[in-house]
């Protein structure tokens, strides 16, 4: 039986800025819950500011895409051995992987072969509700811990004889912009209160805003024909905000285009959500963001062809949508691979415009499952990593 008074040690590990996010607050919920705790890792800014060092510096593993990652394997592999090895060496209690799984899973793996007592914890499941459920067995081999994100998501890890916890999504716990910052928005821009505003958000990567750009635009210059007083503002992320300024240059209808770049680029995005009728976005976790503000949206997605393909066969649910499928509804359109065309996503915009109701409804019952009004989901992480490590130690 392990001390179950000694205050833990705790290896916390992050590859990308999302992951960082979440593991800063983590680490703030564990000094709360648990003062003596003490930290090693792999850390991002805001880890580190939480009291996490780091190894090495984390932006070594955030690198995304096959192009990116072929050159620097050799490198990745090399940080993966050092801190399999450093892991191993320094036998903390438990060891937390956040997100970037292609690298955590593995480090696990790794852990799990040289000191299988040292407890594995990974935050974020894996999307096995809607394609590759194979991977839960597989990461139950070592893992033994997930903390999740969605509240649908515990059985499935479950099954596989994982312990799950569901600790809240941070989109639910942000401040969202009152009126007043909407009616400002909409004031700097030359928009009138009663102006129909349609949100563009055609992605952040180069290759979905390529295939998302020539349906986007056409589809809203037919809202323009059918709602003349309408106005477009098409928040670019950094990664594409060149390619997004290129390719809107052709469209028929010309957005505000918000530069990611200049002083309080965050601000005004978030008060351009507040101030929207309506929404275009790309599939993805955007549609958590929208819920957060209220904002009634359109759903469309188009992947390359061969992956257009194999998600068709792999595709356990009928909806990627996650409004929808924490709400339990379907009220959110989507236009999916080959049903990604201007004509019916024009319709839906339209629709939605008009009766903005029940997105309304679906989007505050999302968040409220999601945990808002509730504890922090950084403290409610950390809670559960101490109630985990306080069952182990009793086993």
């Amino acid at each position: 039986m392990g001390d179950l008074t000694a205050a833990p040690r705790l290896f916390l590990l992050a590859g990308e800025p999302s992951g960082d996010a979440l593991g800063g607050a983590l680490a703030a919920g564990l000094r709360d819950l648990a003062p003596g705790v003490s930290f090693d890792g792999v850390a991002g800014p805001l880890m580190r500011a939480a009291g996490v060092p780091s190894l090495f510096p984390m932006e070594e593993l955030s690198v995304m895409g096959l192009a990116e990652i072929v050159p620097r394997y050799l490198d990745l592999r090399r940080r993966l051995h050092q801190t399999a090895a450093h892991v191993v060496a320094t036998r903390p209690d438990a060891l937390v992987t956040i997100d970037a799984p292609d690298f955590s899973l593995r480090l696990a793996a790794l852990v799990r072969a040289q000191a299988p007592e040292i407890r594995t914890i990974h935050y974020v499941a894996p999307s096995v509700w809607a394609w590759r459920p194979g991977r839960a067995k597989k990461m139950a081999r070592m893992i033994d811990q997930v903390l999740a994100l969605l509240p649908f998501e515990p059985p499935y890890m479950e099954a596989e004889g994982m312990r799950c916890d569901f600790v809240g999504h941070p989109v639910a716990a942000e401040q969202q912009p009152g009126p007043e910052a909407a009616r400002r928005f909409r004031d700097s821009h030359g928009i009138a209160p009663d102006a129909p505003l349609v949100l563009v958000l055609p992605g952040s990567r180069k290759g979905e805003v390529s295939r998302l750009a020539p349906v986007f635009g056409p589809a809203i210059a037919q809202v323009a024909a059918a709602r003349p007083g309408a106005r477009f503002v098409l928040p670019a992320a950094a990664p594409v905000a060149g390619l997004v300024r290129e390719l809107a240059a052709g469209w028929p209808v010309t957005p505000i285009i918000l530069d990611p770049g200049r002083p309080g680029a965050l601000a005004e995005k978030a008060a351009a959500f507040a101030a929207a009728d309506v929404a275009l976005a790309a599939s993805g976790t955007v549609s958590l963001e929208l819920a957060a503000s209220a904002t009634p949206m359109v759903i469309a997605y188009r992947f390359s062809g061969l992956t257009n393909a194999i998600m068709k066969r792999m595709a356990l649910t009928d909806t990627v949508t996650l409004v929808n499928l924490v709400s339990e509804s379907r009220v959110v359109p989507e236009f999916l691979m080959e049903n990604c065309r201007p004509e019916p996503i024009a319709a839906a915009l339209l629709q939605v415009l008009a009766e903005p109701e029940a997105q309304k409804a679906a989007a505050a019952l999302t968040m409220d499952r999601l945990g808002r009004g509730g504890p922090p989901p950084g403290l409610r992480a950390a809670e559960a990593v101490l109630s985990g490590l306080r069952d182990s130690r009793r086993a």
